[in-house]
């Protein structure tokens, strides 16, 4: 069963990676699109904290994580977002439904682990349209739309070289295709304009993390981790095409832009690094609550074909705050006193600045763990609600409400058959 299930998730994520819109948000028209958190639901739900591992789960965020494991495990996540959009005079709803990662993991050898798999790293959706007069008065219509988005690849190691300290380290593989396209009109002008751009971006980057996780009393554990997520190196080939359409006929003529003039045929997009550490407390399997602080020189970033002049690039962060609670993993005749209850808190402050206002997000989530059967698998449910961006300055603001469902099921693998 098992094994039919991660064959029909590798074939719908094969394609939903390359069909889906993951977002229609209009912040999603800077950089190279809205990140995607790239944890799976039992982390997200306790606001993104990467920190936490146990021998069942896998962790897509902390390589270290993977030391843990002792059963091979596969998992698989959706999400549906429900947005409210609003400016200063009118408001929208809209939906959006993502397949957020596939991946497999399991133990090579003893406090060893290693797992791969694919997850979407950033989504560009939006469509939006903007009127201006120009000298004489007349009506500028500009539409604005994009799609595309970039996928991940990873392949991750976990060690425990010695007790309670565990060490890790993740290959990412990031490609995919941007589209953006600008059609501009004038009233009472026969003839608009079109200008479409295509961006085709690979590249690499790896993620170091570290779990300091003692014991005390026999009973409590103190969880520390340092995270360091490099700055992803990204080449972008790029093209341009540019023309003019006809309002009454429909008839389109185009040509291609010469960037190797301009020096922007190929360009580079260096995402800059991200340091993460934590702190959390807990008793194993019971409950555990814990912080995480991220930092990310988010200004050092630049997207020099898209050329974009309202826009400024601060440092990042990110404040995430967990927990968890079992009431009694063991119980034979509760099941709901085996159910995982989760929680958790995340603030974040982008980097992103449009005119002159920074965009912030902030989001609340809850969720459970519900136990398959007798085994160690489990399906995990989530909600988020949240809020991003700002109606000032002529922006919009999101308020978002998510739902999130992850499959997380376990498999032995090399274990030796004995014949009495």
């Amino acid at each position: 069963m098992v094994k039919n299930f991660l064959i029909g998730c590798i074939s719908l994520f094969s394609f939903g990676t390359y069909a889906q819109n993951g977002t229609i948000s209009p912040y999603s028209y800077f950089g190279i699109g809205d990140f995607r958190n790239g944890g799976t639901v039992e982390n997200q739900m306790m606001g993104g904290l990467r920190m936490y591992a146990d021998s069942i789960h896998l962790n897509l965020k902390n390589p270290s994580a993977y030391s843990q494991l002792r059963l091979t495990t596969y998992t698989a996540g959706i999400s549906h977002r429900e947005f409210r959009l609003k400016d200063a005079t009118e408001q929208q709803n809209a939906s959006v439904t993502n397949l957020d990662y596939l991946a497999i993991g399991f133990p090579i050898a003893k406090n060893v682990g290693i797992g791969f798999g694919l997850m979407p790293y950033s989504s560009v959706g939006y469509s939006l349209n903007q009127q201006t007069l120009n000298t004489a008065q007349d009506t500028v219509t500009n539409i604005f739309s994009g799609e595309g988005g970039l996928n991940r690849a990873y392949l991750s190691i976990g060690f425990e070289p010695i007790k309670n300290l565990s060490l890790g380290a993740t290959i990412n593989y990031n490609f995919g295709t941007l589209d953006y396209q600008r059609i501009q009109s004038v009233e009472n002008v026969q003839f608009g304009t079109l200008d479409n751009r295509e961006s085709k971006i690979n590249g690499f980057d790896f993620n170091y993390a570290l779990n300091y996780t003692p014991t005390f009393k026999d009973k409590y554990t103190l969880y520390s981790h340092i995270g360091i997520n490099t700055q992803v190196n990204l080449v972008s080939k790029n093209s341009e095409r540019i023309g003019s359409f006809s309002l009454n006929s429909g008839e389109i003529e185009v040509f291609d832009v010469d960037l190797d003039a301009q020096g922007l045929k190929n360009t580079e997009l260096k995402i800059p690094t991200m340091a993460t550490i934590g702190l959390g407390f807990g008793e194993n399997k019971k409950w555990f609550v814990g912080g995480e602080y991220s930092f990310q020189q988010f200004s050092d970033f630049s997207n020099d074909f898209l050329g974009q002049e309202n826009v400024v690039y601060e440092d990042a962060s990110v404040m995430a705050f967990g927990t968890y609670f079992i009431p009694d993993y063991r119980s034979l005749s509760g099941y709901f006193k085996r159910i995982t209850y989760r929680a958790g808190l995340r603030y974040e402050q982008t980097g992103l600045v449009v005119n002159n206002k920074e965009i912030n997000n902030l989001g609340i989530t809850f969720g459970f763990g519900l136990p398959l059967g007798a085994s160690f698998s489990n399906l995990n449910l989530g909600f988020e609600l949240g809020r991003r961006g700002t109606t000032d300055a002529g922006l919009i603001e999101e308020s978002y409400f998510k739902i999130n469902v992850g499959l997380s099921l376990n498999d032995k693998w090399f274990i030796k058959r004995k014949i009495n």
